[in-house]
């Protein structure tokens, strides 16, 4: 007897569960190692490493007003927290059989990255 798909319930399992995070988590991780890659260069090309050199890494602009350093940055940082998201909720599915300490993992993980998430746009931003 086949399963069927009753109101608003889906059917979760079968061909194609998973296949959208597993793709981006391809992408995030195709971004960060370029983003890294740019960022070495841009640190070997850098005379001083002091604080003028390191803010000047970060907040250099282009086209006049445009803040490229801050945008690619902030680009990283999020691809690195949706990229941590999945691995670690994976984790929590795959490990934590309790339904309660599953959700409850999951949940301190997402506060916990929202949160490097917005300490990370406070500093980035106030360059």
């Amino acid at each position: 007897m086949a399963q069927e798909r009753i109101g608003t319930k889906r059917l979760v399992v079968g061909a194609h569960y998973g296949t959208i995070d597993f793709i981006v988590q391809r992408i995030t991780a195709v971004i960060m190692i370029i983003y890294t890659l740019v960022f070495l260069v841009g640190v070997l090309l850098t005379p001083e490493l002091n604080y003028e050199g390191w803010r000047n890494l970060f907040a250099f602009k282009a086209f006049g007003a445009l803040p490229i350093g801050q945008l690619l940055t902030t680009l990283f940082f999020i691809s690195l927290a949706w990229h941590a998201w999945i691995g670690v909720r994976d984790i929590w599915m795959d490990y934590v059989k309790p339904t309660g300490l599953r959700l409850g993992l999951q949940t301190l993980t997402l506060l916990w990255l929202a949160g490097c998430i917005i300490y990370f746009a406070q500093i980035i931003w106030s360059l």
